[in-house]
């Protein structure tokens, strides 16, 4: 168990934010978790220094672009799971590049794929034709159900879902889109009105034109829900009236969305409604079993289409299935997909069915770069990757794996409010409160979250409050990996707690 994997560290510290609004340098006990051993050494870094990136950056890129961390991590060199940063430090990537890093850093294959590209074929775009992007479009629409066989490729999931919502609008001739609150589709100004999170929303007038924001069937935040309503391996503590084949979150639910039809929409008709699989941004948030197929029916019945955003859960991330509607037993009339596709390079993709597809020919419609030569090679690679080396099983194995590992934490740990997943799609809710499911504070989930990083793990962070631990790493992770991850949440939150009453006591 990952608890036994413990050494002592070479002497370093963590820098420790906000402890009684001081800053503070704790060092590490020697009873710290050991980062897995590797035989290669680390990568020498020849580029400018930290100062001179750090002024670069502050001089030359627009002031919105933050870093992670208080003092940010320069990386150079990635390699399957591990990244290195300019003084050859190695972290544990838990977060996959923000889920887009699928089979692995600077996989060989993929590398090798591309590298051959890139000496035949850089560009010429689809106003001529091109081997690989037909090559291409075959070998993904094989692993599509239903009559989801036409692709158009695009460059990114904000990309994939602004087109989606044009050919809903399209092909329904309708114009409302109904997406969650708490929902994450893109930022671009148009799928900006998708995207419920404050945090990334601009003040720009005509961005919500059409979209309605639906209760968020969150069954641990939400009104209704608890430990029979999510299909996880992992259930929330919540007490809740459902029983395990029948869910009445999911009924509740299911009545507010009844609401929207009823009394916001025109004459109840709808464009389309756009959901994540699981929710990405959100933090790791399931829906009620048996949910979105009776949303995506009452959609279709009000004459819209139902779009899978698969930007984060696709590709066998999450273990039971390629797809992670598939889960919910949808077939989709739209998908969505990017990120993981190309694991880091720039692709996205939207497939439909050919009628639906139809549309798109009423005008001139044109992405110059979209299924590029390098990009569809890159494309192929990573499908090839993922079926030779099992990925989903693994995704499978390992996350489950994981899971049960953050139950046992979130059993031991007051600040562990909820772990929820499935695969390697994972979220780590902290609290301030378990029974209140009050969120853990800024400054007090930084404190973990830094000394994670500082311990050479790097996990994503999620949810309107910022308080969701975000796991979604390259998928070719294994058991000890998740061993030294675990045993780094484990420790960090003790630590924290243990500065807390420190802190109390003076």
């Amino acid at each position: 168990m990952y608890l036994s994997n413990l050494r002592a560290l070479s002497a370093h510290s963590i820098r420790a934010q906000h402890q009684c609004g001081k800053l503070t340098t704790v060092p590490i006990p020697q009873d710290s978790p050991e980062l897995p051993k590797l035989q290669n050494e680390a990568p020498l870094y020849k580029g400018k220094s930290y100062e001179q990136i750090t002024a670069l950056r502050k001089t030359f890129l627009t002031p919105n672009v933050t870093s992670y961390y208080k003092k940010p991590i320069l990386i150079h060199k990635g390699k399957m799971q591990w990244l290195y940063d300019h003084e050859g430090k190695r972290y544990l990537d838990m977060f996959g590049g923000i889920v887009t890093v699928s089979v692995g850093h600077c996989h060989p294959k993929v590398n090798a794929a591309l590298e051959e590209q890139l000496h035949t074929l850089w560009h010429t775009t689809n106003i001529y034709m091109h081997p690989k992007v037909h090559e291409y479009a075959e070998k993904l629409v094989a692993k599509m159900p239903g009559d989801l066989k036409n692709v158009y490729f695009v460059n990114s999931g904000s990309e994939a879902n602004d087109l989606a919502m044009m050919i809903a609008r399209l092909y329904t001739g309708n114009t409302d889109i109904i997406s969650f609150r708490n929902a994450y589709h893109g930022a671009s100004p148009y799928t900006m009105g998708l995207t419920a999170h404050s945090t990334w929303r601009y003040p720009l007038s005509g961005v919500s034109n059409g979209i309605q924001h639906v209760m968020n069937p969150d069954p641990y935040s939400g009104l209704w829900g608890g430990k029979h309503c999510r299909d996880s391996p992992v259930q929330t503590t919540r007490d809740c009236a459902c029983r395990e084949q029948d869910c009445c979150a999911s009924d509740m639910y299911y009545d507010q969305l009844e609401q929207t039809f009823k009394y916001s929409l025109p004459r109840g008709k709808v464009a389309a409604m756009f959901a994540e699989s699981i929710q990405g941004v959100g933090g790791s948030v399931q829906y009620p079993k048996s949910y979105l197929k009776r949303a995506a029916e009452l959609v279709r019945a009000n004459g819209g289409l139902f779009v899978a955003d698969e930007v984060q859960s696709g590709f066998g991330r999450t273990g039971d299935h390629y797809w992670g509607f598939q889960g919910h037993d949808v077939l989709p009339d739209i998908v969505t997909m990017a990120k993981g596709i190309g694991n880091g390079f720039p692709i996205g993709a939207v497939v439909t069915s050919r009628k639906i597809a139809e549309v798109l020919t009423q005008a001139l419609h044109f992405n110059t770069f979209g299924g590029n030569p390098l990009a569809s090679a890159v494309g192929m690679a990573v499908l090839d990757v993922i079926d030779e080396e099992a990925l989903q099983k693994n995704s499978l194995e390992v996350g489950t794996y994981m899971l049960k590992g953050l139950e046992r934490l979130r059993d031991k740990h007051d600040i562990i409010g909820d772990v929820r997943g499935k695969g390697l799609m994972i979220g780590v809710e902290l609290v301030a409160d378990k029974n209140t499911r009050r969120h853990l504070s800024a400054p007090h989930f930084v404190d973990i979250w830094e000394m994670c990083k500082d311990m050479g793990v790097l996990f994503g962070r999620g949810g309107l409050n910022a308080n969701v631990l975000r796991i979604k790493p390259p998928m070719c992770i294994g058991t000890t990996d998740a061993d030294y991850a675990l045993a780094v949440i484990d420790y960090c939150c003790e630590q924290h707690m243990k500065k807390r009453k420190r802190g109390c006591r003076r």
